[in-house]
């Protein structure tokens, strides 16, 4: 019987509870756990850099080949920075607010078994320049995008890659038909490497769960718990107080209206956790019950299951901010910043792979000097709140199909009369 992913990680994760407290004194478990823990985090650093470089110039060399950016195409991008970067923050309030990584005034490293030596990882992090926003900004140019590829900084190799992606979209057409092909097929090669080694994630989670409850009891239960509530708080904001806001002010037409019109495409984005298999039923909620235009609808939303992670993003810093606290670590405004420009970047050049958010935590926390062993625990949880945030990443893509239909000038959306809009319509 061949299970679905969600329900094979919540037997891990319930038979790791068992097994730890069961035989939690038993030696060559914690050996074995430890091992196999260790395999699998190697198998996510391994994904990181060809993962993110191909994708990231897969993205822009495809943009270039479909015609890019006229009015329409700066309207849909521009939505989807914007609300990407309003979703990071929501989550930076809400984890900076509630602090899912301080339990009873003390750092819950010890509680969630983390292990990595806190004044070592302090150093590490000053190391890595995160505490002074200038060192951040400089990082960002690499003096060698390969060494930079081969020591984990990734802020650097983000960089590189935007600017080789940017350069390679404006090349002839044989020769950007060419890098496209390479690209496109490395791309497709790691997200099948990354699904394979998701199909190992319930074993990884029995491993890493198991051994943190062999030496700490069921008490990292309860700051898991609490970051859960921050990403729910986190994904709650925005989907009902933050894109409504911006329905409002920017496309003038009801929140309610909207979601009404998308129910069946958010409980079909909800169940199966993927933006990409709603996208059908997601263009017929626009089409037929939003009265959105297929010319809008058509590039819009493609794109949006492609790119618009809003959802992702927010998970992806709550994340990376809840490690940082179990350690101890106050990050300095230079490190958020550094956590959330990479979230809003990795979240985008991840978007569509299965649970891509444990690779895009993943480059976040190598970036700001943080060890990769909470991403093992995140896990633990992560599908549950994979279905969350998908929901909401569909939104936001209906969300930005509404406002960039009323800001091109059409009529009838969502039953309101069209905006004077200036500048022509494409």
């Amino acid at each position: 019987m061949n299970l679905p992913l969600h329900w094979r990680m919540l037997i891990a994760l319930v038979a790791a509870v068992a097994i730890g407290t069961l035989f939690g004194d038993s030696e060559l478990l914690l050996k074995v756990c430890n091992m196999i823990g260790t395999l699998f985090l190697n198998a996510l650093k391994m994904l990181i850099v060809p993962l993110i470089l191909a994708a990231l110039l897969n993205g822009l060399i495809g943009g270039a080949e479909q015609g890019g950016l006229g009015r329409l195409g700066a309207l849909t991008f521009g939505f989807y920075i914007g609300t990407g970067l309003l979703a990071i923050l929501t989550g930076l309030a809400w984890a900076n607010l509630l602090t899912p990584g301080i339990v009873d005034g003390v750092p819950a490293a010890p509680l969630l078994g983390l292990s990595g030596d806190a004044n070592a990882i302090v150093a590490q992090v000053q190391e890595k320049g995160t505490q002074d926003l200038w060192a951040v900004l400089i990082r960002m140019v690499p003096t060698n995008p390969i060494q930079a590829a081969a020591t984990g900084d990734m802020l650097g190799l983000v960089t590189f890659g935007l600017l080789f992606g940017w350069a390679l979209s404006q090349l002839p057409g044989d020769l950007r038909g060419t890098h496209a092909a390479f690209w496109k097929g490395v791309y497709e090669a790691m997200t099948r490497i990354t699904a394979l080694v998701m199909k190992a994630a319930p074993i990884g989670v029995f491993a890493i769960v198991t051994g943190t409850v062999a030496k700490t009891g069921t008490a990292a239960l309860e700051p898991l718990a609490v970051f859960m509530l921050v990403v729910v708080l986190g994904l709650l904001t925005h989907g009902l107080v933050v894109l409504p806001l911006v329905l409002k002010l920017v496309a003038r037409v009801p929140a309610f209206a909207l979601h009404r019109a998308m129910v069946p495409a958010l409980l079909t984005a909800f169940s199966t956790s993927s933006s990409n298999a709603t996208l059908p039923l997601t263009m017929d909620c626009i089409e037929n019950k939003a009265k959105v235009p297929r010319r809008v609808s058509g590039f819009v939303l493609p794109i949006g299951a492609n790119v618009n992670t809003d959802g992702s993003a927010l998970y992806e810093c709550v994340a990376a901010i809840f490690i940082a606290q179990a350690y101890g670590l106050h990050l300095s405004f230079g490190a958020q910043f550094t956590v959330v420009a990479l979230a809003l970047i990795t979240a985008v050049g991840v978007a569509g792979i299965p649970s891509a958010s444990l690779v895009a935590i993943a480059v976040i926390l190598s970036a700001i000097g943080l060890p990769l062993e909470g991403v093992g625990l995140i896990l633990a949880v992560d599908r549950v709140l994979d279905m969350c945030r998908t929901a909401l990443n569909v939104l936001g893509d209906s969300s930005a199909t509404v406002t960039v239909a009323r800001l091109s000038g059409e009529d009838g959306v969502l039953g309101q009369p069209a905006l004077k809009v200036a500048g022509k319509r494409d």
